[in-house]
C-alpha cells in the first residue's frame, strides 16, 4: 500500500528533471509556455479587458492595441525572457550578468511583483465566495447584486469623509470567509509550485487547459442570449475613428497590454530560467504574447454579449464597468437571469479562480527563485523555501481581509500598477540599454561624453514628462527632444574618435562612429550576445528592431505612462490609505537607485560564480561564442555570460 502511495505521489508531484548545469528544468516546452501563458492570462485578461474597450468600443480600438503590443509587450518580454534563459537564475543574477550595478532592478522587479500577490490572492478569495454560492437556489446576488457584493463578500464599512483633514475608516477586525478562503487558495498556490518546476508543469495543464475549455462553453452561451448581437457590434461592428484623436484611447491601450502580458513582474525571466538554455526564446515570446492577446479578445465576446443581454451601451453615466464590476456584479447579474444559472455560475467563477491561481503562483515563483539562488538557499531545500514564503505571504494578505482591506488593496493596485510596475520595466530598458558593456564605449569615447549621453537621455525623458504635465504636452516633448539632441551634440563634439569603427552606415565618418558607440553599441552587443545563446541552430534571432525599440521607443512610452500617477495622487492625497500605497511603491521604485550605488549590498542574491557583471568587461564589438557557466575568473577576464570571445563588428 506505501509503494502504490508512493508511485502516485511520484507520478502526482514528480521531481524536475536537471539540465546538464545542474539547474532543474521544465519537463517540456509545453510545460513552460502554459506557465508563462498563466501567469500573462489572469483577470486582467477576462475582466479588465472588456471595461476598458466598452470605454473605447469600436474597431478602432484595435489600432493602438496592436501597436501596444508590439513596441511595448512584445519587446520587453523578449528581453524578460531572454535573460533569464542566458543568465539561468533568478531576476537579479539575471541582471547582475547585465551589470552589476543593475542587482536592484532584478530586485524591485522582484518585490514588484510580490507586493501583487499579496493582495491578489485575496481577490481570488472574493471569486471563491461566490463560487461557494453558486451551488444556491436561486443564487444569492439575484435581485441584491450591489448588495451582495459590497455587504455579504467585501463587507466593509464606509470611510468616513471629514470637511477637512483626512479620512478614516471605522472597520475593524477580519472578514472570517474572506480569511478562510484566503488561506485555502494560498494552500492551493503552495501545493502548485512547492516542489519547483516539475510539479509547476504538471498543474498549470489544469489551470490553463481547464479555463481555455470552460471559457468556449461560456462563450458559446453569452452570444446566444437575447439581444447579444447589440453588444457584440459594440465591440467589432462599429468605427469610431474619432476617438483615435484623443490621448485617452492610445493610454488605455498601452496600460491594457502592458498589465494583460504580466512584464515587470519577474516571473518570465524566472521562469525561462529553468529553461533548456538553448531554447527558442523568441519564438516562445511571441506564442505567449499573441496567446494572450487571442484569449482577452476572444473572451471579450463573452462579455459583450452580455452587455447586450443587459441593454448596457457606452455614455451612460448609469453604466460604469470596470475590472470588479464586471466580474462581480455584470456577469454574476446575466448569469442569475439565464435558465440554469447555477451551472453558468460554478463554470465561470471556476474559470476565474484557476486563471487567478495560475497567476498567483507565478507571482510568487520569482521570489521563491530569488532565494533559491541566493548564497543561502543554496543551502535550504526548496520545499522549506516555498513554505516560508508563502506562510509571510498569507500573514501579510491578511491586512487585505480585513473590513478595510477593500479599500487598501484599491490604494496599493493603483499605486503599484500605475506607478512602480511601469517605472521597474523602464529601469529594466534604461538599465538594458545604457549599462551593458559599456566599459567598451567608455574606452572608445571616452568617460566625459559617455556620461553626457546617459544623462541626458535619462534627463530628456524625466524633464519632459514633467513639463508636459505642469506645462502643456508640446513644451513637454519641446524640452525632451531639446535636452536629448542637445546631449547628443556635446557628446559627439566632447568624445574621442573611437579605435574601432561602427560597422556599415555609422563607419563612414568618425561622427557617426561616435553617435553609434553612444547610442546604439550597449544594447545591440546585448542582443547578439543572447542570441549567442537563444539563436543558436535554426532557433529565431532577436532582430535589430528589437535594440531600438527597446531603447528608443518603449522608455519614452513608459515615462509618459509613469507621468500620469502624479497628478492623479493629487487627487488622493487626504486619504491616508493611498498615502501608505504610494508610499510602499516608492520605497520599491527606491530599490534600483540603492543598487545603482551600493550593488554589494545585493550580493547576498547572486551565487558566489555568478558574481560580476557583463558591463564591467572590455571587449569592444566582441560576440561569444561556447555557451558555459559564467564563474568568477571568466569575469574577472571580461567574458560577460561566461563564454569565450570570437571578433566581430557585424550588426547581425
Amino acid at each position: 500500500m506505501a509503494i502504490a502511495f508512493k508511485k502516485v505521489y511520484k507520478w502526482l508531484a514528480p521531481d524536475a528533471a536537471k539540465e546538464d548545469d545542474g539547474r532543474d528544468k521544465w519537463p517540456s516546452r509545453a510545460s513552460f509556455i502554459l506557465a508563462a501563458m498563466g501567469g500573462a492570462v489572469g483577470l486582467g485578461n477576462l475582466l479588465r479587458y472588456p471595461s476598458v474597450v466598452f470605454a473605447n468600443n469600436g474597431l478602432q480600438w484595435f489600432i493602438p492595441y496592436l501597436i501596444a503590443l508590439f513596441f511595448l509587450g512584445i519587446p520587453v518580454l523578449i528581453l524578460e525572457i531572454s535573460i533569464g534563459q542566458a543568465y539561468r537564475g533568478s531576476v537579479v543574477v539575471a541582471f547582475n550578468g547585465i551589470n552589476k550595478h543593475t542587482k536592484g532592478v532584478g530586485l524591485a522587479v522582484i518585490m514588484t511583483g510580490f507586493a501583487v500577490a499579496t493582495y491578489y490572492v485575496p481577490i481570488l478569495a472574493w471569486i471563491m465566495h461566490y463560487f461557494r454560492c453558486s451551488f444556491q437556489s436561486p443564487l444569492p446576488w439575484n435581485g441584491r447584486g450591489e448588495d451582495f457584493y459590497l455587504l455579504d463578500v467585501i463587507a466593509n464599512e464606509d470611510p468616513i469623509t471629514p470637511e477637512t483633514g483626512y479620512l478614516t475608516y471605522p472597520g475593524r477586525g477580519l472578514v472570517g470567509e474572506t480569511v478562510g478562503w484566503c488561506a485555502f487558495m494560498w494552500f492551493l498556490v503552495w501545493l502548485s509550485m512547492y516542489k519547483g518546476v516539475g510539479m509547476t508543469g504538471r498543474v498549470v495543464y489544469v489551470t490553463m487547459g481547464v479555463p481555455v475549455v470552460v471559457m468556449i462553453i461560456i462563450l458559446g452561451r453569452s452570444v446566444s442570449l437575447d439581444n447579444a448581437r447589440e453588444g457584440i457590434l459594440l465591440y467589432v461592428g462599429e468605427w469610431n475613428g474619432g476617438q483615435l484623436g484623443r490621448g485617452q484611447i492610445w493610454q488605455a491601450a498601452a496600460g491594457q497590454i502592458f498589465f494583460s502580458i504580466g512584464v515587470g513582474f519577474g516571473y518570465f525571466t524566472s521562469y525561462a530560467s529553468y529553461n533548456s538554455r538553448f531554447a527558442n526564446s523568441v519564438q516562445d515570446s511571441l506564442i505567449i504574447a499573441f496567446s494572450n492577446s487571442a484569449y482577452e479578445v476572444i473572451a471579450a465576446f463573452a462579455v459583450f454579449g452580455v452587455i447586450g443581454f443587459l441593454g448596457y451601451e457606452p455614455g451612460d453615466p448609469s453604466v460604469s464597468l470596470s475590472t470588479f464590476t464586471v466580474g462581480f456584479l455584470t456577469y454574476p447579474l446575466a448569469i442569475s437571469e439565464m435558465p440554469g444559472a447555477q451551472v453558468w455560475s460554478v463554470l465561470f467563477f471556476l474559470t476565474l479562480g484557476l486563471l487567478g491561481l495560475s497567476s498567483a503562483f507565478a507571482l510568487v515563483e520569482s521570489f521563491v527563485t530569488l532565494i533559491c539562488d541566493s548564497q543561502v538557499g543554496k543551502r535550504t531545500s526548496r520545499t522549506l523555501i516555498s513554505t516560508s514564503v508563502v506562510i509571510i505571504a498569507f500573514l501579510l494578505s491578511l491586512m487585505y481581509c480585513s473590513r478595510f482591506g477593500f479599500y487598501l488593496l484599491d490604494a496599493v493596485d493603483t499605486w503599484i500598477n500605475n506607478l512602480c510596475l511601469v517605472f521597474v520595466v523602464w529601469a529594466e530598458c534604461v538599465a538594458a540599454s545604457t549599462l551593458y558593456r559599456y566599459k567598451d564605449v567608455l574606452t572608445q569615447v571616452g568617460g566625459i561624453a559617455y556620461l553626457i549621453h546617459s544623462l541626458g537621455y535619462i534627463l530628456s525623458m524625466i524633464l519632459g514628462v514633467a513639463i508636459g504635465q505642469a506645462v502643456s504636452p508640446g513644451a513637454g516633448a519641446g524640452v525632451g527632444f531639446g535636452i536629448f539632441v542637445g546631449s547628443n551634440l556635446i557628446a559627439v563634439v566632447l568624445g574621442k574618435s573611437p579605435v574601432t569603427p561602427a560597422p556599415r552606415f555609422f563607419g563612414s565618418n568618425p561622427w557617426l562612429s561616435k553617435l553609434w558607440w553612444l547610442g546604439f553599441y550597449p544594447i545591440n552587443q546585448l542582443r547578439r550576445d543572447l542570441n549567442i545563446i537563444v539563436a543558436t541552430g535554426n532557433r529565431w534571432k532577436i532582430p535589430v528592431a528589437w535594440s531600438i525599440i527597446i531603447r528608443y521607443i518603449t522608455p519614452p512610452i513608459l515615462a509618459i505612462i509613469v507621468s500620469f500617477a502624479y497628478p492623479a495622487f493629487y487627487l488622493k492625497r487626504q486619504d491616508p490609505l493611498h498615502i501608505i500605497a504610494f508610499t510602499l511603491a516608492h520605497l520599491i521604485m527606491c530599490i534600483t537607485a540603492f543598487g545603482f550605488i551600493v550593488p554589494r549590498w545585493f550580493d547576498i542574491f547572486i551565487p558566489p560564480e555568478k558574481l560580476g557583471g557583463g558591463g564591467d568587461m572590455y571587449t569592444p564589438t566582441t560576440g561569444m561564442a561556447e555557451p558555459q557557466f559564467m564563474d568568477v575568473q571568466d569575469n574577472e577576464k571580461g567574458h560577460g555570460m561566461g563564454v569565450k570571445a570570437s571578433p566581430s563588428t557585424s550588426l547581425n
